[in-house]
């Protein structure tokens, strides 16, 4: 009697190093917990990596990076796809779902330079590369004195540049660097003080097709609660502000001792301007199922802590952005 064929599991992805370490990942994770599926990438190019001419704030924002895996799933080609949750848009497809969130990586912005030991340490005039608004609009305030010139490309391309001499310093994530063996290039992670992450930033995200109970069960595994509470929270403030890569906006959640804290930033580009809130929930416990905090209640600070940076004036300043240039960080 002939074998009886394993179950696959398809998961769209897109081709860069880092997208795609981060697919084998979920594969290697998938394999762990599953060893009766086969898992399956598809590797797809997405208007976000052909469109390397142009800021992507002109073109479509960070959607651009998730669209063509996006409609991979609902067109059937592929069951699953891994996001970096930094790129993904706070409002999902109706069809589609984000039920997963794996434990985040190091969420800080890394300096990397070949010749200088600390940000601080920087000459005044130094060329320093990113195209993040955010990072842009943070570090300005603590050395006003620099120039932030554009940086585009994936990781290796990026420090190629900066090894070519086009660049004193970079700011990439350290997430990245981290996963693709470059921990050794990161010579200062740069404190949520000085530089607030961006929201996501650091975790991977598992988007499906809304209702599809045989994946769900499939992938439910991987789910880590706190992580997702954290993140959730952080996309509940950015759906309430409507912001995206071409404004500087940052969010970024923690849970200690007991409480799920929440700090938000908006400020205009050149640092003049950096409006700031925090709040918190409490966590009954950060190892239960059903014990962190409800979603319900991390959407209700992620509103809290939008509300609270409007009051403020905040959106004055994201209205003011609109047409600002951005790129997508790494």
């Amino acid at each position: 009697m002939p074998a009886q064929s394993k179950e696959t599991i398809r998961i769209a992805t897109r081709r860069s190093p880092l997208a795609l370490w981060q697919a084998e990942h979920v594969a290697s994770r998938l394999r762990e917990f599953h060893r009766d599926i086969d898992v399956e990438l598809v590797p797809l190019t997405t208007q976000g990596d052909k469109i390397l001419d142009a800021p992507l704030a002109k073109i479509g924002g960070k959607g651009l990076f998730v669209k063509e895996l996006e409609n991979a799933l609902l067109d059937g080609t592929a069951d699953i796809a891994a996001h970096s949750m930094k790129d993904v848009p706070a409002l999902l497809p109706e069809d589609l779902d984000l039920p997963v969130i794996l434990v985040r990586e190091d969420s800080r912005d890394a300096f990397v330079s070949p010749h200088y030991s600390r940000f601080e340490k920087l000459p005044s005039g130094a060329r320093v590369g990113t195209c993040s608004l955010r990072r842009q609009c943070q570090l300005r305030i603590h050395r006003p004195d620099v120039e932030f010139l554009d940086l585009r490309g994936n990781v290796g391309t990026r420090l190629s540049k900066l090894d070519a001499g086009d660049f004193d310093a970079i700011i990439l994530a350290s997430a990245g660097l981290k996963r693709l063996g470059f921990e050794q290039k990161i010579v200062e992670s740069l404190a949520p003080e000085i530089s607030l992450p961006a929201i996501g930033q650091g975790a991977i995200g598992i988007e499906c097709r809304r209702g599809d109970s045989r994946i769900l069960s499939r992938i439910a595994l991987l789910n880590d609660l706190p992580t997702a509470r954290c993140v959730q929270a952080e996309r509940a403030m950015n759906a309430v502000l409507g912001g995206g890569c071409q404004v500087p906006l940052a969010g970024y959640a923690t849970i200690q001792k007991g409480t799920l804290q929440l700090k938000g930033l908006v400020g205009k580009v050149d640092g003049s301007r950096v409006l700031q809130a925090t709040d918190s929930v409490p966590v009954v416990s950060a190892d239960t199922s059903n014990g962190v905090v409800s979603k319900a209640e991390v959407t209700k600070l992620g509103s809290n802590v939008a509300e609270a940076l409007l009051a403020q004036g905040a959106d004055e300043i994201l209205e003011a952005l609109q047409d600002a240039t951005c790129d997508k960080e790494a």
